[in-house]
């Protein structure tokens, strides 16, 4: 959902029973090219993407691509373009918004197939009936060789096995911060602290996108030499009844035992690797370091780590409530620190939990880039604001995914995986549940297992909400309009977002409306109504104004005469639903942060009318 300027078209007739129609374009100019690239492959699937770039003196008004695929190789779904298939011939055309090209511009379309591997890759590319030049196959690069990391003085040494494929450079990162860029296999890291541990993974990258992460590789830097232990390393601390458990990892080199510190105090000095602190209050937010010493004294403190105790008074969410996504980095919107978010928003989806190179497992922290704009904005003040608006009676939950998110839940294990790290974000961060806003790759068995579990830690007070794109929520054999089914007896809410998607069916299936209408709204929320979700399970996902989203952009009056007729079946446009539905949930926007970009327009209109529903 990162600032969502991608539009969804209509996919073939025999899945949503919509012809989509080619464009007939004009002559392509000699100098524009149709560049492919395979952004990801999994194996099973994979996503392509291809780059039509006018170096031509003139504008272009449409364009054409059109290719063959190897035998069995199939397209999914895809994004900003129509799609017309004969056989294993496959032509997208552009969508009304993005055919024209000024000379010099550029613009991409997408696609997922299955499966993937070497062969999954089009051939016989044409661009508006000329050759494509410049078309690559290129995918991205193997996994780097065994890195080795040896510390020295305020820096590590890093080397690692060249990776197979095409290479551009390798990338660097500690935890999920890039430290560095080389086009060689092998850099120092710099700058670091006496007796430091630290610890590194490098990926591969090209045109098409970073490769997977090597394995781990860990160093200390030097000058350990006064005797001291080395720094604590791997902290963590989990929530629970009036207490705070913490482990972290043992120490190498001659210790006595570790002391833990809340700020400067000492709370507990211990000869193993972890403690709880108990005695602590219900529903309160503590953080710790942990030292180790020996008879010279003691090292440097562990990184800190905190969790909120059990015991949260837990408000229910009102009958008709409005949901807005918070910037967890910087675009054109206005950045905002969390306790800006004003009261008329029930729900915080804190946008987004990222994925790391393991399966499944979600990772969170501010964005640095959000906290220099915002004046040095750190982890502990987030988790503040979190409590502040808590204390508002605001609920705050983690969006997963994002336009541009990757997280993966395809296995037992990656569901697993998900499910504990979620929960663990949730007890350091004190957030209140969940959203599922992945625009590639659910897979709604492993999905629902992840949340099942998540569930079953975090208790009945778990806040799960989905943020499908219109197109996923169009039949009940999607992916995830089979997820919000199967977990229909824990989901809170799924809001869809209406935009960015053309021209889309109702549950009529009489027409195609047009996105940015009450019929639009109306007309697709009942799809669900209809089709086994529980009117309270549904909300409508519009954007908050000018820049915001590529299409669908409506006045915030339009959003309360569509919650108007599905809740009472007046105040209707063409279409009318075939039932009231009192118990619609409310409305979701993308984005606050847009909101207020906009004089809060949305939240000012929206909020107030939510009220006069029955």
């Amino acid at each position: 959902m990162r600032f969502r300027v991608i539009a969804r078209s209509l996919v073939a007739a025999a899945a949503l029973a919509v012809a989509a129609t080619a464009v007939a374009s004009p002559a392509q100019a000699a100098s524009a090219t149709a560049t492919f690239s395979k952004v990801g492959d999994w194996g099973s699937g994979f996503e392509g993407r291809y780059t039509i770039k006018n170096d031509s003196g003139a504008a272009l008004s449409s364009w054409k691509v059109e290719f063959d695929l190897p035998t069995g190789i199939n397209v999914g779904s895809f994004w900003d373009a129509t799609l017309t298939k004969s056989g294993q011939h496959f032509t997208f055309s552009n969508v009304g918004w993005n055919g024209s090209v000024p000379a010099g511009g550029s613009v991409t379309f997408g696609f997922l197939g299955t499966p993937g591997g070497a062969n999954s890759l089009p051939l016989n590319c044409k661009l508006n009936g000329a050759d494509c030049g410049g078309g690559s196959s290129e995918t991205v690069p193997g996994k780097p060789g065994a890195l080795t990391a040896t510390g020295g003085r305020n820096g590590i040494a890093l080397s690692w096995g060249a990776a197979s494929g095409t290479v551009t450079g390798y990338k660097v990162y500690e935890g999920t911060t890039l430290r560095a860029t080389v086009t060689g296999t092998s850099t120092v890291i710099s700058g670091l602290g006496d007796c430091e541990p630290h610890t590194y993974t490098v990926v591969a990258y090209n045109a098409a996108g970073e490769g997977a992460k090597s394995d781990p590789a860990s160093a200390t830097t030097n000058n350990c030499t006064n005797g001291l232990p080395n720094k604590v390393g791997g902290l963590t601390a989990t929530g629970g009844a009036n207490g705070v458990a913490l482990s972290w990892t043992d120490v190498t080199g001659p210790i006595s035992g570790y002391k833990v510190y809340e700020g400067t105090t000492l709370k507990a000095t211990v000869t193993g690797t972890s403690t709880t602190i108990s005695g602590l209050g219900d529903c309160e937010l503590h953080t710790y370091t942990v030292a180790a010493y020996n008879p010279a004294g003691e090292g440097p403190k562990s990184d800190p780590a905190g969790a909120t105790t059990t015991g949260c008074t837990t408000t229910p969410l009102p009958k008709h409530f409005l949901t807005g996504y918070w910037h967890n980095f910087d675009n054109p919107a206005v950045e905002l620190k969390l306790a800006s978010v004003p009261r008329e928003y029930d729900l915080v989806a804190v946008s987004f939990g990222e994925a790391s190179s393991t399966a499944g497992e979600v990772v969170f922290g501010i964005d640095p880039g959000l906290s220099t704009s915002l004046g040095g904005y750190t982890d502990a003040q987030f988790k503040a604001d979190v409590q502040t608006l808590h204390s508002r009676g605001q609920k705050v939950i983690l969006s997963v995914g994002g336009e541009k998110g990757r997280v993966q839940v395809a296995s037992a294990a990656a569901a697993t995986k998900f499910a504990d790290t979620v929960y663990a974000l949730m007890q350091n961060y004190g957030f209140d549940g969940v959203d599922i806003d992945l625009e590639n790759g659910l897979n709604s068995t492993y999905m629902g297992q992840a949340l099942r579990s998540l569930r079953a830690k975090a208790g009945a007070g778990l806040i799960i909400t989905m943020a499908p794109q219109t197109i996923d929520m169009q039949s009940t054999g999607a992916e995830y309009f089979k997820l919000a089914l199967n977990i229909k007896d824990i989901l809170t809410v799924v809001h869809t977002q209406y935009y960015n998607s053309g021209s889309m069916l109702g549950c009529d299936k009489m027409a195609a409306y047009s996105q940015g209408t009450v019929n639009f709204m109306t007309a697709l929320a009942c799809i669900q109504t209809e089709n086994g979700l529980r009117p309270d399970q549904v909300a409508l996902g519009l954007p908050a104004g000018p820049g915001a989203a590529g299409g669908g952009i409506v006045a915030p009056s339009l959003v309360n005469q569509a919650l108007t007729c599905l809740a009472t079946k007046t105040n209707c446009g063409s279409f009318v639903p075939p039932n009231a539905y009192p118990g619609i949930r409310g409305a979701m926007t993308w984005s606050i942060n847009w909101d207020a970009s906009n004089n809060w327009n949305f939240s000012k209109t929206v909020k107030p009318h939510l009220a006069t529903l029955p």
